[in-house]
């Protein structure tokens, strides 16, 4: 019997969860705070305020991220130029290379990947998988609404 969909991306996905584990073996990132490393890299310095809307977690997870973060040396926290009541979060040199790094090899098994799939169904692969993408985003949104609505009623 042919696997699932839903089983080849759950598979997927242990896969690339597996193969980051292996690269931050030792280094004390977590997960967690490799995503804040990746969203830093992106939208560039940020307040707390704003990273914890970015990394759709509460303030008081970003504030022990943060903090894990600049104990290691990764990020720095410095005065927001325009608010006072403000602090930025900005990742440090030796993190902006790091994640340059990360970028690079990012874009490297992406190649690799593409390798991996006929030049004729790369096109057809990247459609589907912004399909299934929305798709699921939509499944999920929905699920939380519906979460919230049972919540709130009486």
């Amino acid at each position: 019997m042919e696997p699932l969909l839903v089983d080849r991306l759950l598979r997927i996905t242990d896969l690339f969860q597996r193969d980051m584990a292996r690269a931050f073996a030792g280094t004390g990132l977590t997960t967690a705070r490799v995503h804040l490393l990746w969203v830093l890299q992106h939208a560039g310095p940020s307040t707390q305020q704003n990273l914890a809307r970015l990394c759709e977690v509460t303030p008081r997870n970003i504030t022990g991220l943060v903090d894990g973060l600049e104990a290691s040396g990764h990020v720095r926290r410095s005065p927001h130029p325009s608010d006072r009541r403000a602090v930025l979060v900005e990742l440090t040199p030796e993190a902006t290379q790091m994640m340059g790094r990360m970028q690079h090899e990012h874009t490297q098994l992406d190649e690799t990947l593409r390798g991996a799939i006929a030049p004729e169904d790369r096109a057809a692969v990247d459609r589907g998988l912004s399909a299934l993408v929305t798709r699921l985003e939509t499944l999920v949104a929905d699920a939380e609404a519906d979460a919230g609505a049972s919540r709130d009623a009486p």
